[in-house]
């Protein structure tokens, strides 16, 4: 299927690995132009001249999107090279493990800062762009957001606000036919969740019983099948799709966990 997302510029956050660097690659795929924006220069660099080397577009931003400093630096970076913006991925953040017990009135608000604040930041800067173009903006969330899961207070809140920052951008954005909407992972496989496992004392006995309670077919979702569901919602085939919030998870967050 054509996508038509033939030379559109889409910022795709954390674009460099994992999910996000599967998002960029689909992107340059389908045509079109991948600006990968994260913390880390030498993996943004590595991730764009791959796509670039396979015959893709790809550009690439170094910027600690906990600022507000360099959210801007992104956008204004953008449109400087390309004169506009047709999308936005919002997708980088980390499991910080800030729990209620185990934290602090400071720790929970640099996650807030760290994992909330640039999905604000960047679309308050892209805004005037994405008018031009009738672009989109997809947030990557969480399936903590609707499950729990214990000692990471700012990362569920922050991933609990994403949601509701979707409906609320929807219909604020509506008058301007810029459609938002959100993609919820639960257990996916990536260098990050892989670095987590292998930190445990049992590694493979922990990662068999996380995939036991995943109902489709007992396995993790891939980085490439989110990436899927969040080019498919960049693009025009679903336009007429906004305020939504889809769960790319193989059942996990709402399916009983205990079929067999």
């Amino acid at each position: 299927m054509d996508l038509g997302l033939q030379d559109k510029v889409i910022i795709v956050t954390g674009g460099a690995k994992g999910i996000g660097e599967a998002i960029s690659r689909l992107i340059a795929e389908e045509g079109g132009v991948a600006v990968i924006a994260g913390r880390n220069a030498a993996d943004n660099e590595k991730t764009a001249n791959a796509i670039i080397a396979a015959g893709g577009k790809a550009f690439a931003i170094s910027s600690e999107l906990g600022k507000v400093d360099d959210c801007k630096k992104v956008i204004d970076a953008t449109v400087e090279k390309y004169g506009k913006i047709d999308g936005l991925v919002n997708n980088a953040g980390a499991n910080d493990g800030v729990g209620l017990e185990n934290g602090s009135p400071e720790g929970f608000m640099k996650s807030l800062q760290n994992n909330l604040s640039h999905y604000y930041n960047l679309a308050h800067y892209a805004l005037p762009y994405l008018k031009t173009t009738k672009g989109n903006i997809v947030n990557i969330g969480s399936k903590v957001a609707s499950t729990g899961q214990g000692n990471t207070s700012g990362y569920a809140a922050s991933k609990g606000a994403i949601n509701a920052l979707t409906r609320e951008w929807a219909v604020e954005l509506l008058p301007y036919s810029i459609r938002v909407n959100t993609v919820i992972p639960a257990e996916v496989w990536t260098p990050l969740y892989e670095t987590w496992i292998n930190s445990l004392p049992n590694p493979q006995e922990k990662l068999a019983s996380i995939t036991a309670k995943i109902p489709f077919e007992k396995r993790m979702t891939t980085s490439e099948e989110i990436a899927n569901t969040t080019v498919f919602l960049l693009s025009g085939r679903s336009g007429h799709t906004t305020g939504q919030i889809l769960y790319v998870d193989g059942g996990y967050t709402h399916l009983d966990r205990s079929i067999s």
